[in-house]
């Protein structure tokens, strides 16, 4: 099914489900070319779950998601990922006994251009500088930040027109969360549009266009960047005082 509309991914009144517990209801969201889009909320909240219906991995009992305009409730994980829609894991995933170059190889594994390959393998070097120092390291031996540069790199090996980010800067230092949302903000600055799941709330409207705020898996709240910041409840629950421009 097809559908017309200049929206990058809609997600419309899905409800998903393990067994008979209901994890989300009547979740909707969009995100548009370009822009970065912050999902938030506390542990359990349904923040993942999102994610992992948008991929493919869960399937949603109802509602429906668009990407691109195609419908893609239903299609495998690696359909989404072939069509260019790549989710970085929470906990990261990676190959540990593997090298950090072929854990990055294995994020274009449905690709066949070569020459596209390499470049792309550049850009990601561009972007993590230390992956390119540990090409032969095994990932399992690095550290926490480098291995969530290289799930991120591994992620943006897949091309993608959509990155959807599940919780980044969990178990970083503060100068690694630092240095990560420039990164994303570099990422986005390249033509990547983003759906940032963090419960960084503060670090996460520093670099969001908008956002929606998820609580016991139903949305609460959803506006642009500043009508977040400046709602009351959200700044009570989530921003702890700290004053954002």
């Amino acid at each position: 099914m097809e559908k017309g509309t200049s929206m990058l991914l809609e997600v419309e009144n899905i409800t998903t489900c393990y067994g008979n517990a209901e994890a989300l209801r009547d979740v909707s969201l969009n995100v548009e070319e370009g822009e970065i889009v912050a999902l938030l909320g506390a542990n359990g909240a349904g923040k993942s779950t999102t994610l992992l219906t948008v991929s493919g991995i869960v399937k949603p009992r109802k509602g429906k998601i668009f990407f691109r305009g195609r419908e893609i409730s239903r299609e495998r994980p690696s359909e989404i990922v072939k069509i260019g829609l790549a989710q970085c894991p929470e906990g990261r995933a990676l190959f540990a006994d593997m090298t950090v170059k072929d854990n990055l190889m294995l994020g274009a594994f449905l690709r066949k251009n070569k020459q596209e390959i390499l470049y792309d393998l550049e850009r990601v070097y561009g972007y993590f500088p230390r992956l390119r120092e540990r090409v032969k390291q095994i990932a399992g031996s690095m550290s926490g930040g480098e291995q969530q540069m290289l799930a991120i790199g591994r992620a943006l090996m897949s091309r993608p027109a959509l990155l959807m980010m599940d919780e980044p800067s969990l178990g970083l230092s503060p100068l690694l969360v630092e240095e990560l949302f420039t990164i994303i903000k570099d990422i986005n600055k390249e033509g990547i549009s983003v759906l940032l799941v963090e419960q960084n709330v503060v670090a996460s409207l520093e670099v969001a266009h908008r956002g929606y705020v998820i609580e016991t898996g139903r949305v609460k709240f959803s506006g642009i960047r500043q009508e977040l910041i400046n709602n009351d409840e959200i700044r009570k629950a989530y921003l702890g005082g700290v004053e954002l421009a």
